[in-house]
Formats: structure tokens, C-alpha cells, sequence
């Protein structure tokens, strides 16, 4: 059984190096250490701070969690992060990312997260994609096993608005590469 969620939420870290020195907050639920006393949890908030990358973010799951490998719901909402970081592709166990209110520019970066067999779960609203046109088509075309977005079920017309994004999007590259 894991423990309650890791809260270093609200504490004005700007490098993950230092959550280090931080200690997690108590919530309602008591957390729970094994002996090397380290917590025994799948879950970390490290939202509303003012990190602005995810260098760092490796050594700080692992200084954490008694099990790193196992981390499954990562909330990263409400930071300055502008890019999402090939490290987030490492969490092979992630089911559930929080990207909101942040400052994520170039949507297909979002492409990256393929690599995350059992994600379901993305936020990604408040974020400068999030006017591009076609955004949630173009992320639930990408995140293929996406069950929720932005705190919002995807429906079977989402998925098949998607997939009609998806097809008119990727002939209209397709002829361009063509003419060149």
C-alpha cells in the first residue's frame, strides 16, 4: 500500500535542487517512511513554486521516494516551466501530469510524453498552447491512451475529432514535403 501524496507545494523553489532541503508538508493523511526513511508513496507536489526547468528532477524523486521507478502522479501546475523535458519520459510508471499555469509554448513538444505507456491523465490548460489552434485535438491525437484532459473526460467525438485533426493535419504536411 503507498502513503499519501509528497507535498514541497508553496514553498518558492526555483531549482529542484532545492526540494533537497525541503521538508514535505503534513496533509491529512499521516505519510509513511520505510527504513531507510524515505517515503513510501507514488505521488509528489511540486506545484505553485517558481521552477523554471526539470534539471534535477531525477535526484529529487530518488532523494524522496522509497521507490523512485514507481512514482505515478506528478503535479508540476503553477510554476514558470517552459518546456516539457525529456526527463518526464523517464517516469515510465507516470499516470497522471499536471502542467497547468505554466509557460509551455510550442505544443508539439507535447509529442515527447508518447513515450509514457500508462499516462491517462494531463493537465495542460494555462499554458501559451493552449490558444494554439487545434490544441486539444492535437494532444489527445498525440496522447493516444489519454482518458482526461485539462480536468475534462475524453469523449469518443474527442477522439474523433482528433483523429479527423490528425489526418487533415498530417496529409497537409505530407504534400508540402512532396513539393519540395
Amino acid at each position: 500500500m503507498y502513503g499519501a501524496p509528497l507535498d514541497v507545494s508553496f514553498r518558492c523553489i526555483k531549482s529542484l535542487s532545492d526540494t533537497l532541503t525541503e521538508e514535505p508538508g503534513r496533509g491529512q493523511r499521516p505519510l509513511k517512511r520505510n527504513h531507510e526513511n524515505k517515503y513510501v508513496s507514488r505521488s509528489l507536489r511540486l506545484n505553485n513554486n517558481i521552477i523554471t526547468d526539470l534539471s534535477g528532477l531525477h535526484a529529487a524523486i530518488t532523494h524522496f521516494l522509497a521507490e523512485p521507478q514507481q512514482l505515478a502522479w506528478l503535479d508540476l501546475s503553477f510554476n514558470d516551466i517552459g518546456h516539457i523535458d525529456p526527463v518526464l519520459c523517464e517516469l515510465g510508471e507516470l499516470r497522471v501530469l499536471y502542467l497547468h499555469g505554466n509557460s509551455i509554448c510550442n505544443l508539439s513538444e507535447v509529442d515527447r510524453l508518447v513515450k509514457l505507456p500508462f499516462l491517462h491523465t494531463i493537465t495542460l490548460h494555462g499554458n501559451l498552447i493552449e490558444g494554439d489552434k487545434g490544441y486539444r485535438c492535437r494532444v489527445i491525437s498525440s496522447l493516444a491512451k489519454l482518458k482526461m484532459m485539462d480536468f475534462s473526460a475524453v469523449t469518443p467525438q474527442d477522439r474523433s475529432m482528433a483523429n479527423i485533426w490528425f489526418q487533415r493535419n498530417s496529409c497537409g504536411k505530407r504534400k508540402i514535403k512532396d513539393v519540395k
